[in-house]
């Protein structure tokens, strides 16, 4: 388990000591609806929709204001509630869950999901404030100030949800992927979470190739808490919609401790491929 895993963050460490320039990666999106949204998610990544009933349709209704025709897929809406809540790191979404169904395997989820929405059905009193990052800007500075990281995080394959098995019912068949990929049509996908952990490679050669897989997790997984250390927090009003690139994007939440009640729904587009 990362030192960030469990703490939160490394006390004491700075973004010098880390030796990562300041990135201007986390940022406050724009607000807006219907053309102005599409546009500001296709240059930042993320947007803020307001003025949708707090209900589950509206994730819906967004999904089709936004995206229009680029719709190929929608996912079952999510509801979470929670009395209290403790930070979430920076993450992207996506898991690949298959179910049977009579019978039928079913997939409940998706790892080409590329679009998540999230809106605030009631927000906590206090805290529960969203960190968006730019995960192409945070990327790109990894690349030039740690080219072994970021050599690792684009060519080394991991069990991305590995350290959850069997956490929140992902299955136990590994879930490999890298980092960092590209989709055939050539979009960039930059991955995140606290789950991911070396690809199991033989009893013979794992101990050693496995510490050096560990050691560039944590570094990814500090360096994306110094990130979020440094980026604005955005508090969602009741009713708004957080619409984000799921292959661009990271976010986290800060912790509460009053209720909060929250939607989710993510999306695939033909552009996930």
């Amino acid at each position: 388990m990362s030192t960030l895993t469990q703490h939160g963050s490394r006390l004491g460490e700075t973004r010098e000591e880390l030796d990562l320039p300041a990135t201007g990666a986390g940022f406050e999106p724009g607000r807006a609806r219907g053309a102005e949204a599409r546009a500001l998610l296709d240059r930042d990544g993320a947007v803020i929709l307001d003025g949708l009933p707090r209900e589950p349709d509206s994730l819906v209704l967004a999904a089709a204001e936004v995206l229009g025709t680029r719709l190929s897929r929608l996912y079952p809406v999510r509801e979470r509630g929670s009395d209290r809540g403790d930070h979430i790191a920076l993450h992207n979404d996506s898991h690949h869950i298959a179910v049977d169904v009579h019978g039928r395997t079913t997939r409940l989820r998706d790892p080409d999901e590329d679009y998540v929405l999230l809106q605030v059905v009631r927000q906590a009193e206090a805290g529960a404030a969203s960190v968006i990052v730019d995960g192409y800007r945070a990327l790109d500075a990894i690349r030039d100030a740690h080219p072994d990281l970021w050599n690792f995080l684009t060519t080394v394959d991991v069990d991305f949800y590995g350290a959850w098995d069997p956490v929140r019912g992902v299955p136990t068949t590994p879930q490999v992927c890298r980092h960092v990929e590209w989709t055939r049509a050539g979009r960039r996908i930059v991955r995140a979470n606290q789950g991911a952990r070396p690809v199991w490679r033989g009893q013979a050669v794992h101990e050693a190739w496995a510490q050096r897989q560990e050691a560039m997790l944590d570094l990814f997984a500090d360096l994306r808490a110094t990130i979020a250390a440094g980026a604005p927090r955005v508090r969602l009003n009741d009713g708004e919609i957080l619409f984000l690139d799921n292959y661009r994007c990271w976010h986290g939440r800060d912790p509460h401790d009053t209720p909060r009640l929250v939607n989710i729904m993510t999306v695939r587009t033909t552009d996930a491929m």
